[in-house]
């Protein structure tokens, strides 16, 4: 025997229902803001201003033919071989936690034997966005990538 669906069990699945978006929206409301700091500028207008002035800059950059690959050694410090600039020029970096756990790590470079830099810090093994800056003479080079 069968029993006749009620106003009742249509109240329960309809509360049941709603209940489990709710809960699931509070939860996921809750880690977005309490894991991810963000990145953002202080005044988006001033941001704004400078955009042109950037693809300029980043223009002269590509113009420039320099590139750079970066491996971690063993003992946990960077490796940047660089191609393009001359002996003079000089590397430094910051290593920035994506999720901001770890403070910003300002790295410092010696020129290896092979002409490659080696940071004189170890570097965690984690995630970070390495942010380098190569700069021979005027000539300034700078690119952001993920360790």
């Amino acid at each position: 025997m069968t029993r006749a669906f009620t106003g009742w069990h249509m109240t329960a699945i309809l509360v049941s229902f709603f209940g489990v978006v709710i809960a699931v929206n509070l939860t996921m409301a809750t880690l977005a803001t309490s894991t991810f700091g963000g990145v953002q500028v202080q005044n988006s207008y001033v941001a704004s201003q400078h955009f042109n002035t950037w693809l300029e800059q980043a223009e002269e950059q590509d113009a420039l033919g320099w590139d750079a690959t970066t491996e971690r050694l063993e003992d946990g410090r960077l490796r940047v071989t660089v191609s393009g600039p001359g002996p003079a020029a000089e590397l430094v970096a910051s290593a920035r936690h994506p999720v901001g756990r770890h403070p910003d790590q300002q790295m410092a470079f010696d020129r290896a034997a092979d002409g490659s830099f080696v940071s004189r810090e170890a570097l965690p093994a984690e995630r970070w966005i390495l942010r380098l800056q190569i700069t021979d003479g005027a000539d300034v080079w700078r690119r952001e990538e993920r360790l």
